[in-house]
């Protein structure tokens, strides 16, 4: 970010003024003042997955590192990504997941990109949390438009009946914890819809993980 020198691809002192940590709902991600843990909007609607973690705003820098990451090959990215949300998992002193899930993508999305950017971090979390990942447990079956080209209003729609399990491995699922990774949420359809497809094939529990949550247009500085 700052084109200095360091040992990390993201310097400590960027860390620093572009990672500070922020007081999180911890239902949706998105800031709440000190002392609110879960926000107004996920009392009175809560959404499917019982929690939400997001390590930084999707705000300069980190959107335009995560575009790099995720359109033009900047793998070299993910490590100190996946860091980002380790650090934000540690603040919580929730015990560590037992399975993690990408936010798959399509066949053709895939072949196209040549990498899914949500398992290449899902990767890098499982060495450090020393838990089971698995990037063909959740499947997308129906190719979508990309969801930050859309309106929040149509971006449910757009996801709706995406996702399914593997069929043939539907008792992996029954009874467990799991937490689902993706690089950014926005409105959080996207992990909405996965959280029912799973919590429908009996997972007990779903949580989701993003690198950045896209703040409200009020709480942008």
């Amino acid at each position: 970010m700052c084109r200095g020198w360091g040992r990390q691809r993201v310097c400590a002192e960027c860390i620093e003024r572009y990672a500070a940590p922020r007081q999180r709902c911890a239902r949706c991600a998105l800031p709440v003042v000190e002392g609110v843990e879960v926000c107004g909007a996920c009392l009175t609607d809560p959404p499917p997955y019982a929690r939400a973690l997001a390590a930084v705003d999707y705000d300069h820098p980190w959107d335009g590192l995560i575009t790099h990451f995720k359109f033009h090959g900047a793998l070299e990215l993910a490590p100190a990504l996946a860091q980002r949300l380790l650090a934000a998992h540690t603040r919580t002193a929730l015990p560590a997941p037992t399975l993690l899930l990408p936010v798959p993508l399509s066949t053709a999305r895939l072949r196209e990109r040549g990498y899914n950017q949500a398992w290449e971090l899902t990767r890098r979390l499982r060495r450090t949390l020393r838990c089971e990942a698995d990037a063909e447990l959740l499947l997308r079956i129906r190719d979508t438009p990309h969801q930050i080209a859309l309106p929040p209003a149509e971006r449910t729609g757009n996801v709706r009946r995406a996702f399914a399990i593997e069929p043939r491995r539907l008792a992996e699922v029954r009874g467990r914890s799991i937490t689902v990774v993706d690089d950014v949420m926005t409105t959080g359809a996207t992990f909405a819809e996965i959280a029912r497809v799973l919590l429908q094939a009996g997972a007990a529990e779903v949580a989701v993980w993003a690198v950045a949550r896209t703040p409200r247009p009020d709480d942008e500085p």
